[in-house]
Parts: structure tokens; C-alpha cells; sequence
């Protein structure tokens, strides 16, 4: 019998639906785990009035792994305008998936119905099944908490960390997440906002502590431009470095790197706010942290903006997974 090869793609923000669309039609078993510790926008306003776990990068991911036809993932992905102020700026995603976790208790079971009722691709795992807090340590010793509020300080950040409702009880993904990153033949992490979307799944401490010890390769996707707030003046071996000292231990196996200019008077740096300048390369760094590098062109340029090119990425990933098992 054909071993479908299992690949975990664990995430948040923008980035991670567009992989996860890539690899729907590829011959492999796709699990995505999503950061559950958003706090800003539609997300933001539901969590805080409805107290449910921010739906909004769960809601992308279905609609990304979906194989229902495009008008009903349009529906799903409708955003209501700012005119109609009751429900101004809510996804109609956003709400179903807080009023099925309404329903059934929790954001797991509730997101588990609603992959059946998507005709999901794969599976999507919410990382914890509550709400989480971010929190930030800065280089100048203070702290803060909220995604959103730490992005804002445009401070550099030292090291986050994440915390759930209940005080003095570290929060923990469920059995399926950590059996999930165990059995995979390929971890990936990213492309996305490393201290806010990526780190936050890392550090439940039952994750990183998979995550270290599963057998799969662990594959960094870099981001291809730096993030105000966040990752200002960094190169590539320093996403790569963070990641490696929040976890304890080199773990970063091979990181994917673009090494494609991207063109100095194309961003729009008004439009893509949260963007700063081209991530820079430090390739003696990158062997210092112990990793196989990947370096190709892996751009797409659109919309003004620099972006990774899905199907490139896609399949380097696939050729890693056949690598891997060749050797």
C-alpha cells in the first residue's frame, strides 16, 4: 500500500494558507496546525466580546485546504464593509467558526465538524484549544502582551512566550498535535511572522518539545522582507538563530532561502506597512546554526508587493520530502 508522505505545516498570517493551497493536490498527507494567539481585527473583536479563540487564521486555512467550489469559499471568505457597522469588517467565516465552537464547547471539536463540512483536504489543528496570550520580553528589559500590542512597539524583541487562561498552568496542545508532529516525515515552519505566528505555536511546551524530538526533517521557510515591530536588520541566520534559542537546541534542519533581488522601486511600502527591507543573506551564520540551505529564487513579485512563489516553494518541499527518503 502507497505511504502517503505527512507533512506538518505549523503557522499563522497570510503565508501559511498559501502553502497549504500549493500542497492540496500534491500526494501527501497535510496537517496544518495554526497559532491560536491572534488578537488583532475581526479576530480580535470576537475573542474579546464572544471569548472564543481567534478564528481568523483557522478561517483561511479552511478555505485553503477546501474543496467545496468557489462561490461557497468566497461566502465564507465575504468581509462585511465598513458601512454596515453592526457587522462592519467581520469575516462570515469568522462568525461561523465562533458560533460552531459556541456549540460544540471548544475550538477542536468545532473546527473538526467544520473540516467535514468543508470537505477538507488534509487536517487542520487549532495549536491549544483555548485562547492564548503572546508575550514579549524587549531588549531593554520591559514586557508587554497581546500580538498586537508588541508589533506596535516597534521594539526588539528578546524572547516570547505564550500563556493561557488559567493562572499558573502552562497551556498544552492536544494529543492529535503532538501525535501529528511525531508521525510526520516533514516538519515545516512558515513562511510568516516569526515572533507572532510561528514562535507562539513553539512555545506551548509540549509542541517544542515534539518538534525536537520528532524524526521528521524540520524545514524553515525565511521570510523574504524584514517586519517592523519584529525582525528589523535581520538576516537569515538570525530567524534562524531565534528559532533555535527559544527551542534549546539547534532544530532547524534546512532552511529555504530566496536569493532573488527583489527590486528597489517596486514595494510599496505605504500599501505593505508592515514590511521594511529585503531580508539580508548570512550564509556562514546559517552554517554556524548547523542547517542544510536552500537557496533559489523563490519570488513573486505582485500587487507592489514581494511575496514567496507557492509553486516553488511547494516543490522544493516535495523534493526534500523524496530526498529524504532516498537517502
Amino acid at each position: 500500500m502507497f505511504h502517503k508522505p505527512k507533512i506538518v505545516i505549523i503557522g499563522g498570517g497570510t503565508g501559511l494558507p498559501v502553502i497549504l493551497s500549493g500542497l492540496r493536490d500534491k500526494s501527501v498527507d497535510i496537517t496544518a496546525i495554526v497559532t491560536v494567539a491572534d488578537d488583532g481585527g475581526s479576530s480580535g473583536i470576537l475573542r474579546n466580546y464572544v471569548n472564543v479563540v481567534p478564528p481568523g487564521d483557522i478561517r483561511n486555512v479552511l478555505v485553503a485546504l477546501s474543496e467545496l467550489p468557489s462561490i461557497e469559499k468566497d461566502l465564507f471568505q465575504y468581509r462585511f464593509k465598513s458601512a454596515d457597522k453592526f457587522l462592519a469588517g467581520h469575516a462570515i467565516g469568522n462568525l461561523i467558526i465562533a458560533a460552531l465552537q459556541e456549540m460544540r464547547g471548544n475550538i477542536f471539536d468545532a473546527v473538526q465538524e467544520l473540516s467535514e463540512l468543508m470537505r477538507i483536504h488534509g487536517h487542520i489543528f487549532p495549536v491549544a484549544n483555548e485562547p492564548l496570550t503572546l508575550n514579549a520580553e524587549f531588549m531593554d528589559g520591559s514586557k508587554l502582551k497581546g500580538e498586537s500590542e508588541i508589533t506596535a512597539a516597534h521594539n526588539q524583541i528578546k524572547r516570547v512566550w505564550v500563556t493561557g487562561g488559567k493562572e499558573n498552568q502552562d497551556p498544552e496542545a492536544m494529543h492529535q498535535v503532538v501525535d501529528a508532529i511525531m508521525n510526520a516525515d516533514q516538519i515545516v515552519l512558515g513562511p510568516g511572522s516569526l515572533f507572532t505566528s510561528i514562535l507562539p505555536n513553539l512555545m506551548i511546551k509540549n509542541v517544542g518539545e515534539a518538534v525536537k524530538k520528532t524524526k521528521a526533517e524540520v524545514v524553515y521557510i525565511c521570510n523574504i522582507m524584514t517586519q517592523k515591530g519584529e525582525t528589523d536588520h535581520f538576516t537569515d541566520a538570525d530567524h534562524v538563530r531565534v528559532l533555535n534559542r527559544h527551542l534549546g537546541e539547534k532544530v532547524i534542519d534546512t532552511v529555504l532561502v530566496n536569493i532573488q533581488p527583489v527590486p528597489k522601486d517596486y514595494i510599496n511600502f505605504q500599501e505593505w506597512n508592515e514590511i521594511s527591507q529585503p531580508v539580508t543573506h548570512d550564509f556562514a551564520g546559517l552554517r554556524e546554526q548547523g542547517c542544510r540551505v536552500i537557496s533559489a529564487n523563490f519570488l513573486r513579485l505582485r500587487d507592489n508587493g514581494a511575496f514567496h512563489d507557492r509553486d516553488k516553494v511547494v516543490n522544493e518541499l516535495i523534493n526534500r520530502l523524496h530526498d529524504v527518503h532516498s537517502d
